[in-house]
């Protein structure tokens, strides 16, 4: 299977009611959104299935990404992507999807980043990879088989590369 990592796009400093996990997109953070899903539509294989955190800036961020897909594959809000939540709790929650042949995964850093790192390299890490907003790390993974060094890097792109691809 493919595995899309992609963080989430610029967000308002703080939600309305001045906590972390109300904010919401920003008008630019809506547009560079558009832009990038036009760029992964253009790179990327449609995914079957789009899964994020319930925060609104990646629930928001996903369902723009959705449409940028002709299919408009379904988004899947998954408790354990939320930002603050360790990678394994994580993994566990994006595995039982492993059987689509392509999925991404929108949330927040820095677990994305230690979720590809322990795809990529084992449990302990082994490598320190930092996601900007709307970057995106491509993975393949043996279907069913989300575990520490499972994965290959097929590619890595910052949100104005994605941009570009369209």
């Amino acid at each position: 299977m493919m595995l899309y990592l992609v963080r989430h796009a610029l967000a308002e400093e703080s939600g309305a009611a001045g906590e972390d996990e109300t904010r919401r997109l920003t008008d630019k953070g809506r547009e560079h959104a558009c832009k990038v899903g036009a760029g992964l539509c253009a790179v990327a294989a449609a995914p079957n299935l789009i899964l994020s955190s319930p925060l609104p800036r990646a629930a928001e961020t996903a369902r723009i990404l959705a449409e940028a897909f002709p299919a408009h594959p379904p988004v899947r809000l998954l408790a354990d992507l939320a930002a603050g939540i360790p990678p394994a709790p994580a993994l566990a929650a994006i595995l039982p999807h492993s059987r689509h042949e392509e999925v991404l995964v929108v949330g927040h850093e820095p677990q994305l980043s230690a979720i590809a790192a322990i795809l990529l390299c084992g449990e302990s890490g082994g490598m320190h990879l930092r996601m900007r907003k709307l970057a995106c790390v491509a993975l393949e993974v043996p279907v069913g088989r989300i575990a520490p060094r499972a994965a290959e890097l097929h590619w890595m792109m910052t949100r104005r590369q994605l941009a570009r691809m369209r």
